[in-house]
């Protein structure tokens, strides 16, 4: 055997500890696109996409499992009854971007141009799928809203209505983050774990934001026990890792320093 039949063979060996199909990526990134434009994409056909999508999906759940299995029309069934509340809450998520961005000028604008919004988009579609324990697929869907928009969103995470991310790049938002209703953040905001271990794993570890809460940007929150309060305003660039009480206002102070250069 030569040197380049060698390192061929051990390339082939190794391919098949396990044996990765990426089609199931490519697809399920089509998959994504084509639910996305089923909802809001007003030439498309709902009836005859809807029937592409079933097929699709039992298509990528089959690739995901390695096998046949029937119990993915289940899982279809249950995810396409709740796809209407999906699509109402993210006509509300919309209406909060409308409604709290000056820079926005209508609703349309929203639906075609802004990451957070479909990040946040994808995060609910996939969030059902992962609550339907759908194999593999939530985490392949959230990350490509990911490398859409710089938003990472754990499908996981539970997030209330009418939320807003505004600009979104660098936003994380962890497995266990609980969010509630009429918040707002901005960019490169964190809510994540105070450590990474795998003992953890079936343990909160990311924070709770209660309702009305805004976050500016580049704060990081994190902790499993830490909440943040009803109506607080957290200001941009702090580090949180304790309880915020209600109604407060946390801030950092920077210290900026001014020298004339020297001409």
């Amino acid at each position: 055997m030569t040197a380049k039949e060698n390192i061929i063979h051990k390339i082939i060996e190794s391919k098949n500890k396990p044996q990765l199909d990426f089609s199931l990526k490519r697809k399920t990134e089509a998959f994504t696109n084509n639910l996305f434009n089923t909802l809001f994409d007003s030439n498309e056909c709902v009836e005859n996409n809807i029937e592409q999508l079933e097929a699709d999906f039992k298509e990528i759940y089959n690739l995901a499992i390695k096998s046949v299995n029937h119990c993915c029309e289940d899982i279809w069934n249950d995810f396409l009854r709740g796809l209407p509340e999906i699509f109402e809450n993210l006509n509300a998520d919309a209406k909060s971007l409308v409604d709290n961005d000056p820079a926005s000028n209508n609703i349309e604008e929203v639906y075609l141009a802004y990451p957070g919004f479909y990040a946040v988009a994808i995060y609910r579609l996939s969030h059902s799928l992962f609550k339907l324990k759908a194999p593999l697929i939530p985490r392949l869907m959230s990350e490509y809203a990911h490398s859409k928009t710089g938003t990472d969103i754990h499908p996981g995470a539970t997030i209330g209505k009418s939320f807003f991310i505004d600009h979104a790049t660098g936003t994380v938002i962890g497995e266990t983050c609980i969010i509630k209703d009429n918040v707002k953040i901005y960019q490169g905001v964190t809510l994540g774990a105070l450590q990474v271990s795998k003992e953890l794993k079936n343990v909160k570890r990311h924070p709770t934001v209660e309702n009305n809460v805004t976050i500016y940007a580049n704060a990081t929150i994190l902790g499993g026990e830490t909440v943040i309060g009803e109506n607080c305003i957290i200001g941009g660039n702090v580090w949180i890792t304790e309880s915020v009480p209600p109604n407060s206002l946390v801030y950092h102070k920077p210290e900026t320093q001014l020298k004339q250069k020297k001409v």
